[in-house]
């Protein structure tokens, strides 16, 4: 495993101007478990918005659910009405769009939106369902062997760990 030459404080302060520029202050914030999470996390705070951010896992609703099961951890909290509501999910890296896919059904088992936009930090290409960012702080391209992650320290710092699979 090793460090991506990324700066993940700087895409992050990246993310949130854009955040604030394509969102009124109703927008709910969703982050995908486990790094969307905490990008929503701390968005919420940055952003002072009222309350606390969603959290939504994509386990359930995966195309390789039989290899994977519950494996990516997290389950989804939604503290708020989500019928009617316009909704910002957040991720820290798009990839393929599987997970966003899963994502989507799992948000419509709660309810029916106004709304759906997305926010990433790292776009990486490399598509395989028509699924695009609203916002992305950066694009970078990768080997298909490799996967990048968002990595929280004890602090709350960011930074992004490469790996080869």
């Amino acid at each position: 495993m090793s460090t991506l030459a990324l700066d993940a404080e700087a895409l992050y302060r990246e993310l949130l101007r854009g955040v604030q520029l394509m969102c009124p202050a109703t927008t709910r914030l969703v982050g995908i478990t486990s790094g969307g999470a905490w990008l929503a996390e701390r968005l919420q705070k940055d952003l002072n918005l009222p309350g606390e951010a969603g959290k939504i896992s994509s386990a359930m609703h995966r195309d390789d659910f039989a290899q994977r099961g519950l494996s990516s951890g997290g389950q989804t909290v939604l503290p708020f009405d989500v019928n009617g509501a316009d909704i910002l999910i957040l991720d820290d890296v798009l990839y393929t769009g599987r997970t966003l896919r899963a994502v989507l059904n799992e948000l419509f088992d709660y309810g029916r939106p106004a709304s759906v936009k997305l926010a990433v930090l790292v776009d990486r290409g490399g598509r395989e369902l028509p699924v695009q960012a609203d916002f992305a702080a950066a694009r970078v391209t990768l080997a298909a062997d490799q996967s990048l992650a968002l990595a929280r320290s004890e602090t709350g710092a960011f930074s992004f760990d490469v790996k080869d699979v």
